[in-house]
């Protein structure tokens, strides 16, 4: 459909890519990656026309249709949200018109006569297109998808310049999939979409008819939507077959396939140009000098372009609070009239990851502020443990910092015991490089505000960390040094966050939000996820979880009540998992080592050979034996709970 051919592009002075040669066929489904300011952006510009080539060309195949979103910047007004929906049928809707006017004029004629069976055509053949191009059904089109992008049936007759930015987005996108272009370029389509829209968006890409490229920081919506993956790097654009994993570890492959070829190929200049060196004032072997000459001439060097920069920052851990870190007791909330959620009964405990998930306007935010302390109970008893001592970051959390303090002075003052270039570094992952450090926090936009705000409390953080959308305005490489430094940190933690990968790797319990309810469930959002679909047991573990409560501290062994068993810290659990799962893989090592010398001890080359086999192959055996007895104790551990 497209073709680019030497394509090249520069932004000023900088070179952004060049001789990029890419074919987009009909049913390409690819994610375009790359670090902040390779020109990912810039690049579906150009294939959508917007931006032109600075070297090369495009060329587009006649009739096809492209549509594109940007990653924000699109504002509707003028319609209802259902109306401007609509509105991508403006011309279906035309021949609807056409059609019933002809039906009124077709009765009016006489059927035998030459007016009418020029208007009999003319309906059958608009007729057959609209039935071709299902007409009757686009309010049910329209419904579909503006109910999977999160708006409720009530904000459907809503005027679309009531909405935020973040909701025009969506419905820019809901136009878009219903138009059904060709190409589909979506940038960043997740950005402002919960995780039950970005759930319904896999599955409706996972079935679009036509192409797409897309960019995005979700690495699992990368995972689950694409099976071609390009990448701008070092100046070039590269391509990979697969998802975003696959991706990784070819990129890897890559890597050390030319790393070893470098090393190669420098050993043999290095052996030319001894030869040439040591023999080349010799007439005697002038031939042989001459032709190695030739052949050095020839060879055209690899070169293995800098490693991209791993940052690992070790962030301060806080003081221990007591075992009990919250609790709430028969707690609601409402606004006014608007109820939120109403009897919920939980209890937190130190070391838990907790996710908090619903739809959009469920309360989680309104939940998390409960738990700062920023917004009062309606009813119920909210309890803080022993040296407990909350940190909250809200969405808006740039509206606390001082407009005119110098960021990398700023985190200083908060952090004196690191070394400027820690601050640096701790930036350069937050996005903010080079000069920008010594920029004023005013000048700073909302997004830039908070990725500064969330790297400063991280510098310091109490033992009770709220995080409400953290990884919003992240890219992959931030959301990794964040995700490390949660999973390293000793405190507690509840969250907010439409990253699936995030969740799944930080969360060892999920709290739903759901229709006025908190429903607790233990795991992570995969797990979460399979309860939710009948997983076994899953009745009866939500509803144990729905209920739990602290025992009455005056209860005795007679008293008549049910003692449930105690609960297990989710941490441990989740690290038992961890540490099976490095089991698993370390016992399939050792039994691939194990096949191997065996194979080789069945080709006899020497009795020293022989002998180092031999002790190789009982070493591996012995620590097979141990790995597996390790493996049915964990095993047992996590089953026992």
């Amino acid at each position: 459909m497209i073709q680019l051919q030497g394509a090249g592009k520069r932004f000023g002075h900088k070179l952004l890519f060049e001789d990029c040669n890419w074919l987009i066929t009909p049913r390409e489904r690819t994610g375009l990656v790359g670090g902040n300011g390779t020109g990912k952006s810039t690049l579906l510009k150009i294939l959508c026309d917007i931006e032109s080539l600075d070297y090369g060309s495009i060329s587009f195949t006649k009739g096809m249709s492209i549509g594109y979103l940007p990653q924000d910047g699109l504002a509707l007004t003028g319609r209802t949200v259902f109306a401007e929906a609509m509105s991508v049928f403006d011309n279906l809707r035309a021949m609807e018109t056409e059609l019933e006017d002809l039906h009124h004029k077709m009765a009016e004629l006489d059927p035998a006569s030459a007016d009418y069976a020029a208007a009999a055509d003319r309906a059958h053949s608009i007729d057959t297109e609209f039935r071709n191009r299902d007409g009757y059904a686009i309010e049910s089109q329209v419904g579909i998808v503006l109910d999977g992008l999160g708006f409720r049936k009530e904000d459907w007759t809503r005027r679309t310049e009531e909405f935020s930015g973040g909701w025009q987005m969506r419905l820019a996108l809901a136009k878009l999939l219903l138009e059904r272009p060709s190409l589909l370029l979506l940038d960043e389509p997740t950005n402002h979409l919960d995780l039950e829209a970005r759930n319904w968006l896999e599955s409706y890409l996972t079935n679009y008819p036509g192409a797409y490229v897309l960019i995005s920081h979700d690495r699992y919506f990368l995972d689950v939507t694409v099976n071609k993956t390009v990448e701008i790097w070092n100046k070039r654009v590269h391509f990979y077959s697969g998802n975003y994993d696959k991706y990784i570890a070819q990129k890897t492959e890559r890597r050390d396939q030319l790393t070893a070829a470098y090393k190669n190929q420098r050993e043999r200049i290095e052996q030319l140009e001894a030869f040439i060196n040591r023999f080349r004032a010799q007439a005697t072997k002038a031939k042989q000098v001459q032709s190695r000459i030739k052949e050095l001439d020839k060879i055209e060097r690899i070169e293995v372009p800098p490693d991209e920069q791993t940052i690992h920052f070790s962030f301060p851990q806080p003081k221990p609070s007591g075992r009990i870190v919250a609790e709430f007791k028969n707690v609601s909330k409402s606004y006014g009239s608007k109820f939120v959620f109403g009897d919920a009964n939980f209890v937190i405990e130190r070391g838990d990851r907790v996710a908090l998930v619903g739809i959009n306007g469920a309360g989680k935010s309104t939940m998390i502020k409960l738990l700062a302390g920023t917004e009062p109970l309606t009813t119920g008893s909210y309890t803080l443990g022993h040296n407990v001592l909350p940190d909250y970051f809200a969405q808006d959390q740039y509206k606390e910092l001082d407009p005119e303090a110098k960021m990398l002075d700023d985190l200083s003052g908060s952090a004196p015991r690191h070394t400027q270039t820690q601050l640096r570094s701790l930036l350069g992952c937050f996005l903010f490089s080079e000069d920008d450090v010594f920029k004023k926090i005013g000048v700073l936009s909302g997004g830039e505000r908070n990725r500064y705000a969330l790297a400063k409390i991280l510098l310091a953080p109490s033992n009770f960390l709220l995080l409400d959308e953290p990884t919003n305005h992240l890219d992959m490489r931030a959301k990794d040094v964040l995700l490390e430094a949660l999973k390293a940190y000793t405190g507690t933690v509840v969250f907010v966050s439409h990253d699936r990968y995030f969740i799944d790797n930080l969360a060892a319990r999920i709290f739903e939000i759901q229709e006025g309810h908190v429903h607790v469930f233990p795991g992570n959002y995969e797990d979460y996820l399979w309860r939710k679909s009948g997983g076994p047991e899953a009745i009866a573990v939500q509803q144990k979880a729905e209920t739990i409560a602290p025992e009455p501290a005056a209860a005795s062994a007679g008293d008549g009540l049910k003692r449930d068993k105690p609960r297990v810290n989710p941490m441990k659990v989740q690290k038992l998992r961890e540490r099976l799962k490095e089991v698993e893989h370390e016992v399939a090592s050792l039994e691939s080592a194990i096949q191997q010398h065996e194979a080789a001890l069945g080709d006899f080359k020497s009795v020293e050979e022989t002998t180092r086999l031999t002790a190789a192959l009982a070493a591996c055996r012995g620590q097979l034996e141990t790995h597996l007895a390790e493996w049915e104790q964990l095993t047992a551990e996590i089953d026992g709970n």
